[in-house]
């Protein structure tokens, strides 16, 4: 059961049995297969008038009305047309490839699209009408659509159709018929070869990442679309697709969470709104899909996934500075799961960021409450994330993230028990994110694989120790497991239990993680402990923006805009911190301005308890040292 990559070019397969078992158990842990349309008969539930994708006119109407008094709306409508001011005066699109991508180009079609034809039914402004329909004209006189990049063609397609929907009514006769022709021969076609396993893009139906939603939810749009002049491209594509998706949405079960990042669970998740919110909007019928357990609570997820100063835990090959931004598909998921806690979280965000078009096609009203969740939050599935927090009105309050799974994860890194710090407003422990797609075999993810030779991606550049018979240590197995084994949240003693004992190769032996915040959630304890069955060397690192200051052996300082962090090796005695460099030459992207701060191995060991204490520094407060416990004992 091969899995892919999303923008890259090569194949990730399952590094063993046992992974390929928990994929299984957990696919088929909710789900209620099969999910069949009966492609002779849905379409006697379509809508036959235009507009019936999302947002229709008595829909429009009614958020008109609403608009009068909410001042949340008045802003999302000013913002969406101040967007598509700006989209007026840009040149036209250009049939220009990056790498293998047509992406961003198709992306910028999506965005142009849906910003002027929501601006043209506001409004009434056949400006904005008439730059939508040059558009839409100039990609359908594309040669093709990138079909060897599926994502390209997938993007488009949602672009085009919605368009054509939505100014169906205000488009000539031969220009509708252009419109429709260049959706079916550079979208419709190529997805039905898809799904039939012909052409250069065939795999994506069986994917369980983004793909499937990307894929699947931008071909729904495009064939609903035009379904009541030609349904047969309804009748093979949303039959197929409803097939397809399934596969994809088990992957947020048990809890919402996503294996590749909070950054990839957003181009997802917005595609599963796209592709199972136009099944109901145009067939009042969305075949069972909006019933996975994960996807019902999966809005809570990049809430947590944030810390004060609002970036990501980036694991995986999500972006360095990855931060929470406005995500329209939250209200769509506060909409269709009656979830307040997801709709006040987006308008929270759109307090300070500019809201998009879909943010005004799914809009719901903020509750009346003020948002509380519980500071320590713990999920499960393809990857395993904790989060642990000392307030949420503070920005100045500790966060940490950590991370266990598996290593063949879509998009994953050698990163298994990683972590990151926030602190006073800093991040102090931090994840690097992706390096550049177009790397040779950046996708190589099998052992020995080019991947792992690159700073990023391999065990070097995380905050994770390194084992191995040489005292530079050595990367994880890129097909090595963990598992959380213990998540409390007690009082002012949170904490994480990391199983890292698969994570090495030819390491044999028990490898313990435990991250807690102490005292009082104002301090982050990192104790590993190794009971292993043949010396191994053990080298301990944190990459950091900070600049770093040993003070003693067992004693560094870090400085970062103005502020410090203390960090002490609490045991064993008479080890000591070094400074790494974590600078890379290009291709590779440089990483200037970051450091490295390890403990390099003294010696051999079987047995050893690694444990630092990470303190902010306080004015006025003295740092407490907690008795070095044995995890069991915590």
């Amino acid at each position: 059961a091969p899995q892919f990559d999303l923008d890259g070019s090569g194949r990730v397969d399952f590094p063993d049995f046992l992974t390929f078992a928990r994929l299984f158990s957990q696919s088929n842990a909710s789900a209620s297969p099969p999910f069949e349309v009966d492609p002779e008969t849905f379409l006697n539930t379509l809508v036959q008038e235009h507009p019936r994708l999302f947002l229709t006119d008595a829909k429009l109407a009614a958020l008109k009305t609403r608009w009068e008094t909410d001042l949340e709306l008045k802003k999302i409508v000013s913002d969406v047309l101040s967007t598509a001011g700006k989209i007026l005066a840009k040149p036209p699109l250009e049939h220009k490839l990056v790498g293998p991508r047509l992406l961003s180009v198709s992306r910028d079609c999506l965005d142009r699209v849906y910003h002027l034809a929501i601006a043209w039914r506001w409004t009434g402004d056949s400006r904005y009408r008439d730059k939508a329909r040059e558009n839409m004209l100039t990609v359908c006189a594309f040669p093709n659509w990138n079909p060897s990049h599926f994502l390209d063609v997938a993007e488009m397609t949602n672009a085009v159709g919605l368009g054509y929907d939505w100014l169906f009514n205000d488009l000539d006769v031969q220009t509708r018929n252009t419109i429709k022709s260049g959706l079916i021969q550079h979208g419709l076609k190529p997805g039905m070869d898809a799904y039939a396993g012909k052409g250069p893009s065939t795999w994506w139906p069986k994917s369980a990442f983004n793909w499937n939603q990307v894929c699947n939810g931008g071909l729904i749009v495009g064939a609903l679309a035009i379904a009541e002049t030609d349904p047969g491209y309804a009748q093979s594509i949303v039959p197929s697709a409803v097939k397809s998706l399934p596969t994809a949405l088990e992957t947020y079960n048990p809890d919402g969470a996503w294996g590749e990042g909070p950054g990839y669970w957003h181009y997802a998740s917005r595609y599963t709104a796209y592709g199972i919110g136009a099944l109901e909007t145009a067939l009042n019928n969305t075949f069972g899909l909006k019933e996975f357990e994960g996807l019902v609570k999966a809005g809570h997820f990049p809430v947590y996934s944030a810390g004060p100063a609002n970036l990501y835990f980036n694991y995986a090959d999500v972006g360095e500075r990855s931060a929470r931004g406005a995500m329209a598909c939250d209200f769509w998921m506060a909409d269709v799961y009656h979830d307040d806690f997801i709709a006040a979280a987006e308008h929270q965000i759109l307090k300070t960021r500019k809201a998009g078009a879909q943010h005004l096609m799914w809009y719901v009203s903020a509750p009346a409450f003020d948002l509380s969740p519980d500071l320590d939050k713990m999920f499960q599935g393809e990857v395993e994330v904790a989060y642990m927090r000392s307030s949420w009105n503070d920005p100045d309050a500790v966060f940490v993230g950590v991370k266990a799974g598996y290593n063949q994860v879509n998009h994953g890194h050698l990163d298994l028990g990683n972590f990151v710090m926030d602190a006073l407003g800093e991040r102090w422990a931090k994840d690097l994110g992706s390096d550049d797609y177009n790397l040779p075999g950046y996708w190589d993810k099998k052992r020995g694989g080019i991947r792992w030779t690159y700073y990023r991606l391999n065990s070097e550049s995380h905050n994770v120790p390194m084992v191995g018979s040489t005292p530079d240590g050595k990367s994880q197995d890129p097909e090595g497991t963990s598992e959380m084994t213990r998540f409390t949240t007690t009082g002012a003693f949170p904490y994480v239990v990391v199983d890292l004992s698969r994570a090495y190769e030819n390491v044999e032996g028990a490898i313990t993680r435990g991250i807690a915040l102490v005292n009082g959630r104002q301090d982050v304890l990192v104790q590993d402990e190794f009971d292993l069955a043949r010396g191994r060397f053990v080298k301990w690192g944190i990459t950091t923006d900070a600049a770093i200051e040993l003070l003693s052996d067992d004693e560094a300082r870090l400085s970062l805009n103005g502020k410090q962090l203390r960090a002490k090796i609490l045991s064993p005695k008479g080890w000591a911190f070094g400074i790494g460099a974590a600078e890379q030459a290009p291709p590779q992207k440089t990483n200037k301005g970051t450091n490295r701060l390890v403990i390099r191995p003294v010696y051999e060991t079987y047995s050893l308890r690694l444990s630092v204490l990470l303190s902010p520094i306080r004015t006025g407060q003295d740092i407490q040292v907690p008795e070095v416990r044995p995890i069991a004992d915590w």
